[in-house]
């Protein structure tokens, strides 16, 4: 964050990846969608962004390059975010995204810091992305699950930031991404000195996501259950292992463009159920925030 004295101040982030989706145009706005969801996770309102892409020499038509540019500009022009230029360079792999400034209040930023005993916590999008994604890349995902996992990762969490924006109980806010729900929920634990608990039957997935874990699991997955594993404690372990397996190895998988983990005073949750619920967004309460316990993260 920059602020100027006595003034507003900025943010900055930036996000790039490779294709997750065939279709150029769905992959240039799901791009667009993940690079300003930082923004929105702060609290912050994006304003500008700059493009940053990577594209082979040869195999690839100038059509789909066009599509792909046309697919993210759509996405900022819908969230009312300025392009202002960009930096393409040649690169063996595709890549794309963007650099976005966000406007913020300096006396109301959401960090991952924040959360209090007695916090509940809300997610506001299904997890399941990076399973689809590796089936995608496999030949092994149905076009209607591609559908639902696509209209999700396209879809922005402005709605969703709004909607808790002027909420004294929010108390702190992160999007889940790459290091998948158990590493951003671990994250917002240590950075907060407090142990979280999930319901794990509670987390929202893609339907037909659970059928395909097993023989879909990414490499981010599994490094991210190497890394963040250890601060994780199972109250069930016995449960886990019959007919609980997927949902597990769900906690780890990397999101594109996932939804927001929110932690909300007791007090003020049916505020913020009434408000999501009014700015279309069908999230759901997966747990609570206890005082600091022996694990970061308790998955009951």
């Amino acid at each position: 964050m920059y602020a100027w004295e006595g003034g507003p101040a900025l943010v900055q982030t930036v996000d790039f990846f490779t294709p997750i989706v065939d279709d150029p145009y769905l992959y240039g706005q799901i791009a667009a969608a993940n690079a300003l969801s930082d923004v929105y996770a702060m609290g912050g309102r994006p304003v500008t962004a700059l493009a940053i892409a990577g594209f082979p020499q040869d195999g690839l038509h100038t059509d789909d390059i066009a599509q792909i540019f046309r697919g993210g500009f759509d996405k900022l022009r819908e969230a009312g975010v300025a392009l202002l230029g960009g930096h393409t360079v040649q690169d063996r792999e595709i890549k794309f995204g963007y650099a976005v400034t966000g406007a913020i209040d300096p006396a109301r930023i959401l960090t991952n810091a924040g959360a209090k005993p007695g916090d509940r916590l809300f997610l506001t999008k299904p997890l399941g992305t990076g399973i689809v994604g590796t089936a995608i890349k496999f030949g092994r995902a149905p076009q209607d699950l591609i559908d639902r996992a696509v209209a999700h990762m396209r879809t922005l969490n402005r709605a969703a930031a709004d909607a808790i924006a002027a909420i004294d109980g929010v108390h702190a806010c992160t999007d889940i991404t790459g290091f998948g729900f158990a590493g951003h929920a671990s994250e917002m634990a240590a950075a907060s000195n407090v142990t979280i608990e999930v319901e794990l039957r509670a987390l929202p997935i893609i339907p037909g996501v659970l059928e395909l874990v097993e023989n879909n699991m990414s490499g981010g997955l599994k490094t991210n259950q190497e890394h963040f594993l250890p601060g994780v404690h199972f109250r069930a372990p016995a449960g886990l292992e019959s007919g609980h397996g997927p949902r597990r190895d769900l906690l780890f998988d990397p999101q594109t463009s996932g939804g927001l983990l929110i932690s909300v005073s007791a007090a003020a949750v049916p505020e913020v159920q009434q408000r999501l619920k009014s700015a279309g967004i069908d999230a759901v309460v997966v747990g609570s925030v206890r005082a600091k316990g022996a694990s970061q993260l308790t998955i009951g």
